[in-house]
């Protein structure tokens, strides 16, 4: 099965779930990427970005779901947190070259493999995403489907 990954930056919680069912493009500002497990990575990437613990974050259940109306079958909204949007917005190119790195390494431990330059093309797309977000006082956002 494959799945549609697109980020995206609303105003609010509201407004993003308003896009549950047919996704963010045409409305607000977006990035498509690839077919990945997208709650992990949230999780993972803001692990390594702060030093907090997987098992931390998501027992603290993130990242947060925004909307869901056909629970886990169907699409879905979920909030990037506002620590992890932080560090995307902080983070300089060399920083998500480390952080890239560090999660294709968490990947390859568990045999899953992951593209080096695409994982680092990525984040630094998410990261300028985060920093659109951030300069229209606005959040970051996953839809998937």
């Amino acid at each position: 099965m494959s799945v549609i990954i697109k980020f995206f930056v609303a105003p609010e919680d509201e407004a993003a779930a308003a896009v549950v069912e047919r996704g963010p493009d045409g409305v607000f500002e977006s990035l498509a990427c690839g077919n990945f497990d997208i709650e992990e990575a949230l999780i993972e990437w803001e692990s390594i970005f702060t030093g907090r613990r997987f098992e931390v974050l998501a027992a603290a259940d993130e990242p947060r779901v925004v909307a869901d109306p056909d629970e886990g079958e169907g699409p879905m909204v979920l909030a990037a947190s506002a620590p992890l949007q932080d560090a995307l917005t902080a983070a300089d190119q060399p920083r998500l070259a480390e952080v890239s790195q560090l999660w294709v390494r968490e990947r390859a431990a568990e045999d899953k493999t992951l593209d080096q330059e695409l994982a680092t093309k990525l984040l630094e797309n998410l990261a300028h995403l985060a920093r659109t977000a951030g300069g229209r006082d606005a959040r970051l956002y996953c839809w998937m489907a």
